[in-house]
């Protein structure tokens, strides 16, 4: 009873720990699999961040419980911020979990799995649901294993890097401060290491992470000549031979300070890639929901970082039908949005967090206002989008190879913009970068043939 499948919602946040889990478990002897019906262990890291994403992996646990029928030594477990958000009152919906485990507590996974093991092999009953919620001094030190490429495998060579977890920014519609508790940050020379051992297994490219990246360090590491932790951060992971680009999520307008975005225009491998989360085009809404900065600010950062390199690229958060958001609130988030020409935006109807400011708020828009509003900044997106990527084609991009797409018959990487791309390629190109002559595009991808020493491959 060793073979564990875990399946993940949500963030990169969520994916970074699963694969830590994963780590952890395999250096104690267990085996990960990728198909769910080999395993005799499954485990759920979930998302709370919409409702909808905790009620589809209810619908999952639900489904899966089922097979607790035909399967008695089966074992199913939920991890992350829904277990975090819930804990025991889960079992209320449903009662035949095994596991509860909740955000400060993924490295205690394979002890848990080693008694529940134990147990079973024993004949002695298991008892009651192991619940382990509770807040751990130093958890966010936990999440630094990484998970090496199995057997027939494309060696890994992009890499999330976990520095910082929780949220003291109590923006009012958000669960986040509950799921991830305070603000917390990793050791600054710990980070480095972790990083530069990624770069000796042959990663080229790291993602840093944290709830607010930016606020890395602001209560631990001094400021020398005012540069913040998280560009000290960027310096050193700059220096480390073997990385070849530098990316990070998710960030704050507040952390866009002069240090930060004059780092673009000094650092060459931190990628001319931001995903900034604009929530609201509407001071009054912005704050309403408790978001410290306005529409002129949010547009002047913008403005700054195309400023350093006008080949920027931007994402970006987006929240339609916020309570109170009326028709003129919603029209200066439309003009703000398409001002800004996103490559990228992920746009979420509001939904309802119990234990939020904003549940009680008065005037909560109708869910068809909703709906309309997000349909309407989908389409602005589309365009914005076409429009980005019908001005590469004909151009040579920059391309990371990162192995073969999902078909399996072409390979597939990122541009420095982290644009996707589709191209084929001979496998001994995979960690390198590449130009690649684009030669199609759609909203979200790009498509085009490799250019090597001046021959077309």
């Amino acid at each position: 009873m060793n073979r564990v499948h875990i399946k993940t919602y949500g963030c990169q946040m969520n994916e970074r720990d699963s694969e830590a889990v994963a780590a952890m478990l395999r250096a104690r002897g267990y085996r990960i699999v990728s198909d769910e019906n080999d395993c005799d262990i499954l485990l759920l890291n979930t998302c709370s961040v919409r409702d909808a994403a905790e009620q589809k992996a209810i619908g999952k646990a639900g489904y899966l419980q089922q097979r607790k029928k035909r399967q008695p030594d089966f074992v199913l477990g939920i991890l992350g911020c829904m277990a975090q958000n819930r804990g025991a009152s889960l079992l209320e919906q449903l009662p035949d979990l095994d596991l509860i485990i909740g955000t400060q507590k993924f490295h205690q996974v394979p002890g848990h799995l080693d008694n529940l093991r134990a147990a079973r092999e024993s004949g002695v009953p298991v008892g009651e649901t192991i619940v382990d919620i509770a807040e751990e001094a130093g958890s966010q030190n936990t999440i630094r294993d990484h998970t090496e490429a199995g057997e027939g495998e494309e060696r890994k060579v992009t890499a999330f890097v976990s520095i910082q977890q929780g949220c003291d920014m109590d923006c009012s519609f958000c669960i986040v401060p509950k799921t991830r508790g305070d603000e917390r940050s990793r050791p600054m020379d710990d980070i480095v290491a972790e990083c530069r051992g990624l770069a000796e297994r042959g990663v080229r490219e790291i993602t840093l992470l944290g709830q607010i990246v930016t606020s890395y360090g602001r209560r631990d590491v001094a400021r020398p000549e005012g540069i913040s932790p998280f560009v000290q951060l960027l310096e050193r992971v700059h220096e480390i031979d073997g990385i070849a680009r530098i990316r990070f999520t998710s960030p704050h307008p507040r952390g866009f300070k002069p240090d930060l975005v004059a780092a673009y225009g000094r650092l060459p491998k931190l990628c001319p890639y931001v995903h900034l989360p604009m929530q609201s085009g509407s001071d009054r809404i912005l704050r309403a929901m408790n978001r410290p900065y306005t529409r002129d600010r949010y547009r002047a950062i913008v403005d700054s970082l195309r400023a350093v390199n006008p080949a920027m690229h931007f994402s970006t958060d987006v929240i339609v039908g916020f309570p109170g958001e009326t028709e003129e609130d919603f029209a200066q988030t439309r003009e703000l949005f398409s001002a800004c020409d996103f490559d990228m935006a992920y746009i979420f109807k509001y939904s309802i967090r119990t234990g939020t400011p904003a549940e009680t708020m008065p005037d909560q828009v109708p869910e068809e206002v909703k709906e309309a509003r997000n349909r309407e900044l989908l389409g602005i997106l589309e365009t914005n989008s076409l429009r980005r990527t019908a001005t590469l084609i004909g151009t040579e991009e920059e391309v990371l190879v990162e192995g073969r797409d999902r078909g399996g018959s072409r390979f597939t990487g990122r541009t420095r913009g982290n644009r996707v791309c589709i191209f084929d390629a001979d496998p001994r190109l995979v960690g390198e970068l590449v130009p690649l002559l684009i030669e199609r595009a759609s909203v979200s991808t790009l498509y085009g043939r490799l250019v090597l020493a001046g021959v077309e491959a």
